[in-house]
């Protein structure tokens, strides 16, 4: 060393502390990589990741967000899941704030939709044309009082549809799987239910249509198991109506409830209106 000038001495040193930091720094940023790649995202990264990529609708703009939305928003403008609760296949949509007057956008996997006491009101053909998985849909206590024509009819997996509570005068085309429907409390007409509105649904079960303002019962499917009509304006009923006036020998194999109570018919007038069915139909009839 004492052959050694001063200056090499001095650059030897520096470029010892600089390897002695590299080397920290290196095992640093190391360490911060594993901490990265294995440290699980907190609950609120998680609730906003889920909320932002698993349930929003396929047609929502990318960059939508809460901070984006502003106070007065209608809900057209939200994304279905900030104003509804989105869980696998599901959605809750129940007295929405603010009002919800249109069938919301769906996420393509939905499979029940529960949009009750809203006001809506209307249904377009292109509000479920694309959710073909859908196998209940619930929209009652809203103000529908239009239907489009075929607005359910590419639903072929579903099973249930309630309309309770609205305000239709009549019907729409009903898909045929249909096992349970629901227009009990509407303004339905006789005009606006055709004859053999429900006559192809050989899946149906279960068929409410009380409290509206029919004159005559529609034909009724064999599948069926409980039918209601109660508190409507029908004063006619034949042995045609349940049963077969050219087949005394018919017997009804499924139907096991059947109310008419709060009609002005007098069932009295011929004896063999319910001849065919094994049990008479529940209720006070004049």
């Amino acid at each position: 060393m004492m052959g050694t000038r001063p200056g090499t001495i001095i650059r030897t040193l520096i470029f010892a502390s600089w390897a002695i930091l590299t080397s920290g720094t290196e095992q640093h940023l190391h360490s911060a990589e594993l901490s990265y790649h294995f440290q699980e995202p907190d609950l609120d990264t998680r609730m906003e990741k889920r909320d932002t990529d698993t349930f929003l609708p396929a047609d929502t703009p990318d960059d939508s967000s809460p901070e984006k939305i502003q106070p007065e928003s209608d809900a057209s403008d939200l994304p279905t899941c900030l104003l509804c609760v989105c869980l696998t296949g599901s959605v809750y949509c129940e007295e929405v704030d603010p009002d919800m007057t249109s069938v919301p956008a769906l996420p393509k996997e939905t499979a029940y939709l529960y949009a009750r006491y809203n006001k809506i009101k209307k249904i377009t053909a292109k509000d479920f044309g694309e959710i073909v998985t859908l196998k209940r849909i619930d929209l009652t206590g809203n103000l529908i009082s239009e239907i489009e024509d075929g607005a359910f009819m590419k639903l072929t997996l579903l099973e249930e549809l309630s309309l309770a509570e609205n305000r239709l005068v009549k019907l729409p085309m009903l898909p045929s799987n249909l096992m349970s429907f629901n227009a009990n409390h509407n303004r339905l007409k006789t005009k606006g239910v055709k004859a053999n509105a429900f006559k192809k649904l050989t899946n149906l079960r279960n068929l409410y249509l009380a409290h509206n303002e029919l004159e005559a019962v529609p034909i009724i499917p064999e599948s069926v198991r409980m039918f209601h009509i109660q508190n409507n304006n029908i004063s006619v009923v034949t042995a045609d109506t349940f049963c077969k006036s050219n087949n005394t020998y018919y017997i009804r194999p499924n139907i096991n409830e059947i109310r008419m109570d709060g009609n002005p018919v007098i069932l009295a007038k011929d004896p063999n209106i319910f001849i065919c069915l094994q049990m008479l139909p529940v209720g006070r009839y004049q």
